[in-house]
């Protein structure tokens, strides 16, 4: 094939992250994927943005289920790809239906290691009422699980009926166990219902937007 100057090659669709592209690392020319290099092209920038309302997770039928839905991006961070002192900040927001008393966990989890938790929390009646989740991680150590580390804290905040006041649960997290950068890691944000929430309990999120914030 003759070379060709890059405005005579044909035009790329969207990208999806599989794409490949050459780069030197360390004097020797290597290739790597669409999806690595948005980790290296800058300090501060957006991973993913959630574009739809996730499905509801009822307390009866569904008990346990992901807050995320589709959207333009990525939730995954590549083997290796962490680096010492990154920090990433998320926002969620969407709608919970519950009654006094149901127990409602939030977890956030990279497969089955656990990032972040709110702990049980017993709601007050919040019918069609707004919520929103804040979080931000900061890559303390790398390395396998033992020696990396990743700290979490974040704000769970919903509103309640009754006088139409805010409920708030402040958490923080330190997992220095089971945390591992050399291994692919995907991010996801789960509930869990339990005690007395029945079909009428329900929660999910109309926007969640990840950023690499250091």
């Amino acid at each position: 094939m003759p070379s060709l100057p890059i405005s005579g090659l044909p035009q790329a669709t969207a990208l999806d992250g599989t794409e490949l592209f050459a780069v030197v690392q360390g004097g020797v020319t290597k290739y790597t994927t669409a999806t690595n290099i948005n980790y290296v092209t800058s300090n501060n920038y957006g991973l993913f943005n959630q574009t739809g309302s996730s499905t509801p997770v009822s307390g009866s039928t569904h008990i346990s289920g992901s807050l995320i839905d589709g959207g333009i991006g990525t939730l995954l961070v590549p083997a290796n790809g962490f680096q010492k002192g990154d920090a990433f900040e998320a926002v969620m927001a969407g709608t919970i239906f519950a009654q006094n008393g149901d127990e409602l966990d939030i977890q956030v989890r990279t497969d089955n290691v656990v990032l972040g938790d709110t702990g049980v929390i017993t709601t007050a009646g919040a019918d069609n009422q707004n919520w929103r989740l804040t979080l931000n991680f900061s890559i303390n150590e790398i390395g396998g699980a033992g020696t990396a580390e990743i700290r979490t804290v974040g704000t769970f905040q919903y509103r309640k009926d009754a006088s139409d006041a805010f409920v708030s649960e402040i958490f923080s997290y330190v997992n220095n166990t089971t945390f591992d950068t050399t291994i692919d890691n995907s991010l996801e944000v789960r509930v869990v219902w339990s005690g007395g929430a029945t079909d009428a309990t329900s929660i999910y999120s109309d926007i969640f937007t990840l950023k690499k914030t250091y």
